[in-house]
């Protein structure tokens, strides 16, 4: 067997696919192994792409380790592996994929990417499905690995109930691991656990990696081996035991996505309390999600969520059972409850609800408001501007100080496309005002109740479209006479 310890140099020595080992080296690359079917979540979906918190369970530890300040990250795909390649290359555009198109374990799945980690002086290697690992924990694992002056460091921690890990096994000052499945009943009894989170010095890795045999219980090619392989070598390895278990939580099913939700959401929730003092009376009805930002003195009611890049500015309130997604509440604003925002935006002081809808960059400006049974599409509402109730307001730019009256309604689409209405400043429209788009109503103008606007209306001038009252005599009895027939 060649081997190569951890920090030699050997001259004149070719690596497969990596030229010299004495090329110059980058410190650290990050690999995640992202390539399982994750046949117990029951879906067609890729594991690493369900959800949590309106996130993929991928975007996790990419963040922890981009945050953790690792640049270089390649990710290892199989399964439906085009899907989880264009997810990555739009979120995480500077992170490499690399194919591993037959899963043959974890350490196939090393070998496959070692064209890539022979131009880093160590690769880490995380869990595609374990989003809970936190930047400070991988900081520090990187430190105590170069500390030690290991060939190999990986993860442990303590579990109550270790079924289904690989255990660490410590026997005359050395570490390895062995799998669950190949565990005799006596090592089954071993409570520390490998994480599956390792750090390899590359040369040491080099040398070892094709010795790994799928001699197993599952005829896979187990990273782990090479523990024992590089330890044969003369190279040390460390095991790195963590404090806390619920950072190395895998996701193999749906029940165990639902608890790494909770887990995150009150992480969430909770440095949101503790940092920027938002005040909540009830922190387990929140779901917050990763992106979300918010700023001081923020009050929220029970049962609110907030998704994607939503902004919430300083003094907001957020009444219980609204949920945003994508939006900015600007500081000061109100949303009274039962209130719904995607992709728009709330401005200072504003006002919105109870029971409203705006959506696809719907604006109220500064002191607007938007009332009960209100939707709001792809328009913009002036200062100090009011749509109080039960209208729709679409394709629209209203100016500042127009109060909408209750049931109006912008006639935005013709059967073929959708056309603007253009609302001045200081009008008046009147109650169950239809204005047909395209149309444009100048300032300081007012509509009639009932009114249906067909045409432009200059400033200053009252528009009224209504069709003369007709009452037909003796209407009831000849109705009443019909029924009896």
């Amino acid at each position: 067997m060649l081997c190569i310890k951890a920090g030699h140099i050997i001259e004149n020595v070719f690596l497969k696919g990596a030229g010299k080992v004495n090329q110059p080296k980058k410190p650290f690359g990050v690999l995640l192994l992202a390539a399982g079917k994750g046949t117990r979540m029951r879906s067609k979906t890729p594991k690493v792409l369900h959800l949590m918190l309106e996130e993929p369970i991928l975007y996790y530890p990419l963040r922890s380790a981009q945050d953790a300040g690792f640049g270089d990250i390649a990710v290892m795909v199989g399964f439906e592996g085009e899907l989880v390649e264009s997810w990555t290359r739009d979120n995480f555009p500077g992170a490499e994929i690399i194919w591993q198109r037959e899963q043959r374990g974890t350490g196939h799945a090393a070998k496959l990417a070692q064209e890539w980690w022979q131009n880093f002086e160590n690769v880490m290697v995380l869990a595609g499905d374990a989003p809970l690992i936190k930047p400070e924990t991988l900081s520090f694992f990187a430190e105590r690995h170069a500390a030690g002056g290991n060939a190999c460091s990986f993860l442990s921690f303590d579990l109550e109930d270790p079924t289904g890990y690989g255990r660490v096994l410590r026997e005359d000052g050395k570490v390895r691991v062995v799998e669950h499945k190949d565990a005799t009943e006596r090592q089954r009894e071993v409570k520390e656990v490998n994480s599956g989170m390792y750090i390899f010095d590359t040369a040491a890795l080099a040398g070892v990696i094709d010795k790994i045999s799928c001699a197993n219980a599952q005829g896979e090619y187990y990273l782990p081996d090479a523990l024992a392989l590089i330890e044969s070598c003369g190279g040390r390895v460390e095991a790195v035991k963590a404090d806390h278990a619920e950072e190395f939580l895998g996701i193999n099913d749906q029940m165990q996505l639902a608890a790494a939700a909770r887990i995150m959401r009150d992480r969430i929730v909770s440095g949101f309390m503790i940092n920027n003092g938002l005040q909540c009376m009830d922190p387990a009805s929140l779901w917050i999600g990763p992106k979300v930002k918010i700023g001081h003195d923020v009050v929220i009611h029970p049962s609110v969520q907030l998704w994607g890049e939503t902004v919430i500015e300083d003094e907001a309130f957020i009444g219980s059972f609204t949920v945003l997604r994508n939006s900015v509440v600007h500081a000061k604003a109100n949303l009274k409850g039962s209130v719904r925002l995607n992709d728009s935006t709330l401005g200072p002081r504003a006002s919105a609800g109870p029971f409203a809808f705006m959506r696809e960059h719907g604006e109220l400006l500064e002191n607007a408001h938007m009332g009960r049974f209100v939707e709001i599409k792809k328009s913009r509402v002036g200062v100090g501007s009011k749509v109080p109730h039960l209208s729709y307001i679409g394709d629209a730019e209203i100016g500042d100080d127009t109060n909408i009256g209750a049931g109006t309604i912008t006639c935005n689409y013709d059967g073929e496309k959708k056309n603007p209405t253009k609302i001045g400043r200081g009008c008046f429209i009147g109650s169950d005002t239809m204005l047909v788009a395209p149309v444009t109503l100048g300032d300081d103008v007012s509509t009639g109740a009932g009114s249906v606007i067909t045409n432009d209306i200059p400033d200053g001038a009252l528009g009224v479209g209504r069709a003369r009252q007709s009452n037909i005599e003796g209407w009831s009895r000849r109705r009443r006479g019909k029924g009896k027939k």
